[in-house]
């Protein structure tokens, strides 16, 4: 339960804090800027797509940084930028002052992901990275669910000075996960390269490849997220509680199972292979939720648990898979901004994810689930494809040569 001292304990740590605000700020952010702030609901999903696009798009660049910086003082800077600008939401006035402070903040966001992969890839034995990732996984869930707990207080008292404590909270944890992280023992930046593009890991095509696969699988975190509990509410006799129920099971097996479901992921081979079982498992699961519909309300709950429980073997071996894939297609010297290459189709993925699975899965109904099941199969299925072409292309071209530089 809990890991050995050294870094995998400061990071495990560091992420418990830090996910604990972040889930007091999913649950609350959104009403504080429409209940709070007084922006229209329209203007708030349009803060919030922009934040999410400039968080994507800055992604592989904050890596490159990391990697020639060095990634713990990066995962620090950024760190600290999300705590000064969690403070100063509550200037923000209007959607513009928001941006203000928000564009800010996701630039700082996409710093700390990075930087976080960079540093467990430099301080972690390679055969420990994904173990360590898995375990950070089933500490991020724990924490997210804890902080929504606490956020669910303040939601239901519902004032303004209510809405300024939780962001309060927010704050002070990515201060005190920076404080943690501070006694991390530095990871030297990597050598400058010596010729070649700065940003390798956005011209490597094979590795964008499984980039864009990779995201579109994704898309099935707003299957459980989005598509289910619309599903469950507006095309099955289901209770309504039984969402919570689900999210619960949900969130138990990935605290409980993310480790155990990352073994054999290490190496390339388990790791394509199990991006494949995942295709396969999403499949199964979205057959199930098909099913659902349109019969007796016995039969359509006891689906309904199935299907999310299939959902969540699938939703394992996924992340298990990225993981395992992401580190072992990366250059030594560039691991940051594989990792920052690696978030943004997660990113994409999930910024696509509710347009297209309440379009298809509750607009379409049990064809739309099934087809989207489909989908995912196929996604899955071409990710080993995909991995032996990265690799035959590293191989190909050999390690790029790189000239030595002074750690700052």
């Amino acid at each position: 339960m809990l890991p050995e001292p050294g870094p995998v304990r400061l990071l495990a740590g560091a992420t418990l804090i830090n996910t604990f605000g972040n889930g007091v700020s999913m649950a609350s952010v959104a009403l504080f800027l429409t209940r709070s702030v007084g922006l229209s609901v329209r203007e708030t999903g349009l803060a919030l797509t922009v934040t999410a696009l400039v968080c994507l798009v800055s992604s592989a660049p904050m890596g490159y940084v990391a990697d020639r910086r060095g990634p713990r003082g990066v995962l620090l800077a950024g760190l600290l930028v999300l705590c000064a600008g969690s403070a100063a939401l509550v200037t923000v006035q209007d959607f513009w002052t928001y941006l203000l402070v928000g564009v800010p903040m996701a630039v700082g966001d996409a710093a700390q992901r990075a930087a976080k992969g960079a540093v467990i890839a430099g301080a972690v034995p390679a055969d420990r990275r994904v173990y360590t990732r898995a375990y950070l996984r089933s500490v991020t869930n724990a924490g997210i669910a804890a902080g929504a707990a606490v956020a669910g207080i303040g939601l239901a008292v519902d004032t303004r000075q209510a809405y300024l404590t939780l962001i309060a909270i927010d704050a002070v944890t990515y201060a005190g996960a920076a404080l943690v992280l501070r006694r991390l023992a530095p990871v030297p930046a990597a050598p400058k390269r010596q010729e070649g593009p700065r940003l390798v890991a956005l011209r490597d095509r094979p590795f964008l490849a499984f980039v864009v696969l990779d995201g579109l699988m994704a898309t099935h975190f707003g299957l459980f997220e989005v598509a289910l509990p619309l599903w469950i509410a507006h095309r099955t006799d289901a209770p309504r509680w039984l969402i919570a129920v689900l999210f619960g099971i949900n969130t138990t097996a990935v605290v409980l199972f993310q480790v155990r479901a990352a073994r054999g992921t290490e190496e390339l081979p388990g790791a394509a292979r199990a991006s494949r079982r995942a295709g396969l498992a999403l499949f199964a699961a979205c057959g199930l939720f098909a099913l659902s519909g349109g019969v007796s309300m016995p039969v359509t709950v006891a689906l309904l648990v199935l299907g999310s429980m299939v959902h969540v073997a699938a939703e394992l071996w996924h992340s298990a898979a990225g993981w395992g894939i992401s580190f072992g297609l990366a250059p030594p010297d560039a691991h940051g901004q594989y990792q920052g290459a690696y978030a943004m189709g997660m990113q994409l993925g999930q910024m696509l994810a509710p347009f297209v699975v309440t379009t298809l899965a509750v607009g379409w109904g049990a064809p739309g689930w099934l087809l989207l099941g489909a989908t995912f199969a196929v996604i899955g299925s071409l990710v080993p494809p995909a991995v032996t072409w990265a690799r035959a292309s590293a191989a190909a071209h050999g390690p790029t040569p790189a000239v030595s530089s002074r750690t700052p």
